[in-house]
């Protein structure tokens, strides 16, 4: 997961990472009945069978998708591999809070065995993270326990193919403390001719640079390690050039995870990130804010972009992680 394409992004139905026509709170109507885990799905096998399965998927914003509610109680967070996915991704250490991205990774085996499944009808190789939306309503104490949800919300034509929108959900007893909504695409042909071409974006100023980061080529193999995502893309050149790519490229989320350890985000908070193009292993990124808005660029090219926003009337505004 987490494969790039330029000039790719979410557009028009899921309205900027919000959540499918049709959409509400969690039901049999949203994501059918639940299906409670023990444990968290173990993400090789999933690739591996997702990879599989891919050639035979036949994708169509009209197929069917799966129902299933995946539901994980009384998850506890391995502090351990939290520390490593804060020092990879900038976020302070040694403190009882999960950094805002963090439950995406909790989430991301649980997605993935949905997406991996035979009855998901897009193929797992090639999708592509186009966007995320993160609602975080309180802050959340490394040292809690929680429930973990994960369901797909629906699928919807896209101009390069079909995109699908996943729900991550963290509660805590009936409360829903954090939640999330993925969309990726599948590339295929398609008769689809909503939202602009690539060369007619709308342009926007570019956002003042604060920051300059080397980024070591061994990026993707620390990120890996702290999140299990382990897609090849991300590990050695040769593994990332079997996929078209000349370089190991960064997972979306790191640079998602990256800049907003840069940018802060108070404890109660609505963040949107859109993945434009990859970033190639080693290389050497500009990080931009200016006031919500973040981006970061090489060159004239915009990697991520995004925004933070604090949610009114839910405590206070201060920046955390």
């Amino acid at each position: 997961m987490g494969m790039y394409a330029d000039d790719t992004q979410a557009e028009g139905s899921h309205g900027g990472g919000g959540r499918a026509s049709g959409s509400g709170p969690a039901g049999p109507d949203s994501g059918g009945l639940p299906t409670i885990l023990t444990r968290s799905p173990s993400l090789l096998p999933l690739l591996a069978a997702g990879a599989l399965r891919s050639p035979f998927k036949r994708p169509s914003a009209g197929a069917a998708f799966p129902r299933t509610r995946l539901v994980l109680p009384r998850l506890r967070v391995d502090l351990a591999r939290l520390a490593a996915y804060e020092r990879v991704c900038g976020f302070p250490t040694g403190e009882d809070a999960l950094p805002v991205t963090y439950p995406h990774v909790l989430g991301f085996p649980l997605a993935m065995r949905l997406m991996s499944g035979r009855d998901f009808p897009l193929p797992l190789l090639g999708l592509v993270h186009t966007s995320i939306e993160v609602t975080r309503y309180r802050e959340l104490a490394a040292s809690g326990e929680y429930e973990l949800t994960v369901y797909v919300d629906g699928l919807v034509p896209h101009r390069r193919g079909t995109e699908v929108a996943v729900v991550t959900e963290l509660r805590v007893g009936e409360e829903v403390v954090w939640e999330s909504v993925s969309t990726y695409l599948a590339r295929h042909r398609t008769t689809e001719t909503g939202g602009q071409p690539s060369g007619d974006r709308e342009q926007h100023e570019s956002l003042p640079g604060v920051a300059e980061w080397r980024l070591a080529g061994d990026i993707g193999r620390r990120y890996a390690a702290a999140s299990g995502d382990r897609n090849p893309i991300h590990l050695y050149p040769l593994t990332a050039r079997l996929f078209g790519f000349p370089r190991a490229i960064a997972h979306g989320m790191w640079t998602a995870a990256r800049c907003l350890a840069a940018h802060g985000t108070p404890q109660a908070v609505l963040v949107r990130a859109e993945f434009r193009a990859p970033v190639l292993l080693p290389g050497t990124v500009t990080y931009a804010a200016d006031g919500e808005r973040f981006e970061l660029c090489g060159g004239d090219r915009v990697h991520v972009s995004g925004g933070v926003y604090a949610l009114p009337g839910h405590g206070p505004e201060g920046a955390v992680s």
